[in-house]
């Protein structure tokens, strides 16, 4: 009895702040709730806005998901603090300068940053994409928020912020579904170059990986001192392109040899001169012997 008296008494007294914090806590509990039903759906619509009408990679979802669970936690953590009759507006003001310091502290990570969303966003290279952008080639293995991760053709790892590769030049060698392969050599002035034409038919006929359109070209590329530059243009699939490339090559010297013909290289002709004797050091025969023409 004397218990249920005092309960009585306590909830008289103190009643109306139980409820209170009651309510708060019943509207937290509300805002906690609705934010994770928030960042839930975002997540769904973000991931399906980026990969679907957007057509950006999946990394770009992934960051602008981190991005919106933050942003609700931070709302939520605000929200729940006012309900306690918390001072924000300070916490705001310090929050604010704090990452004014932090960015101008780290503008460099910041373009990093701003130049990853932008490659993220419109796409001039992908995963797997054979990439030279500088002094840097290599392919994509990895798009990162801060850099972009590359392997050479020798095993080497790159890792390359991605603000050295945005605003500048860069090749993508597996965008385009095709690729352009040019094998050029020079034949002696003798050989027909009918006969050479006839030889890049043959290869091309025998080798199905060439594309029909555009059509393979023939063409001769110089005359030079030593022979006649002649080409074999054709378009190949962009994933296939250095296997048929090598084995073209070797083909293509087999076939010349075969038919005949010769292929051409740089030739020098060195002439030695005997001096006579009682020429003077100066004389012209002397500086054929030493080489200095």
């Amino acid at each position: 009895m004397e218990n249920q008296n005092n309960f009585l008494q306590f909830w008289g007294n103190h009643g109306h702040i139980v409820l209170d914090i009651g309510y708060r806590l019943f509207i937290a509990a509300l805002v906690v709730v609705s934010g994770m039903t928030l960042v839930s759906i975002s997540r769904r619509v973000a991931r399906r806005a980026v990969t679907g009408k957007l057509k950006a990679d999946e990394s770009l979802a992934s960051i602008i998901q981190g991005v919106i669970r933050y942003g609700v936690i931070f709302v939520c953590l605000i929200v729940i603090l006012d309900l306690f009759d918390i001072n924000t507006a300070g916490l705001i003001a310090l929050l604010g300068a704090a990452g004014v310091a932090i960015g101008f502290a780290l503008r460099d990570t910041l373009s990093n940053i701003a130049s990853g969303i932008v490659i993220l966003i419109l796409r001039p290279f992908c995963k797997d994409d054979f990439i030279e952008c500088g002094s840097l080639l290599g392919t994509v293995r990895e798009l990162g928020l801060f850099s972009t991760i590359l392997e050479t053709p020798d095993g080497i790892f790159i890792s390359a912020p991605n603000s050295s590769l945005w605003g500048v030049p860069l090749r993508n060698y597996s965008r385009n579904p095709l690729r352009r392969m040019e094998i050029a050599l020079t034949i002696s002035h003798q050989d027909s170059v009918d006969t050479a034409f006839q030889v890049f038919r043959e290869i091309i006929a025998e080798e199905g990986r060439f594309q029909k359109e555009p059509p393979p070209q023939f063409l001769v590329q110089s005359l030079g001192e030593t022979g006649t530059g002649i080409a074999l243009r054709g378009w190949v699939a962009s994933d296939i392109f250095w296997p048929v490339y090598w084995e073209q090559m070797r083909k293509v010297k087999e076939k010349i040899e075969e038919a005949g013909l010769t292929i051409a290289l740089p030739r020098r002709e060195v002439l030695m001169v005997q001096g006579e004797q009682g020429k003077s050091p100066g004389s012209s025969s002397n500086q054929l012997q030493s080489g200095r023409l």
